[in-house]
């Protein structure tokens, strides 16, 4: 099996065929891979698309939203999510991320974890999927929010 990368650490449990994946996290990975295609990279050149299923089963996506100005750019986690919030959806059951890199998958930077986790709260993870834009068959690091982010930022007294 070949090594996967995974912020600089090998994890090859983690990564799955895209086929033995349940119907409902393909889809999932399909429209983070539809959304992909409208990010707005002009500085970086690096599309990213996400998708983001609410507990009712509804799906928002999102992509980068470069800026000239960095600190006004947003990722498309933050887009998808924040297009959910704005909708009154509050509680997030998994997320995809599309990216095209190299070597690794493409997985939320820590702005978007910390954003994530937020909505990670009382017990309940979300799940993650990262994947590139790739013809099929494809492989898909299965992780969650709290993996990638463990002992994240609470105000304790606010949840």
């Amino acid at each position: 099996m070949t090594q996967v990368f995974i912020n600089g650490a090998t994890d090859a449990a983690n990564v799955r065929e895209h086929d033995s994946l349940d119907a409902s996290i393909q889809e999932l990975i399909r429209a983070a891979a539809e959304a992909r295609n409208y990010a707005y990279c002009p500085y970086s050149n690096f599309a990213v698309g996400a998708a983001i299923r609410t507990s009712d089963g509804s799906i928002y996506t999102g992509c980068n939203i470069e800026n000239g100005a960095y600190a006004a750019s947003i990722c498309a986690e933050r887009t998808a999510a924040v297009k959910a919030l704005s909708e009154g959806k509050r509680q997030f059951v998994a997320c995809a991320v599309v990216a095209q890199q190299d070597n690794g998958f493409t997985t939320p930077c820590g702005v978007c974890r910390q954003f994530l986790a937020e909505f990670a709260s009382n017990g309940r993870d979300i799940a993650l999927y990262a994947a590139k834009p790739t013809n099929l068959p494809l492989r898909v690091l299965c992780t969650s929010v709290l993996q990638l982010l463990p002992n994240g930022f609470s105000f304790s007294s606010s949840k």
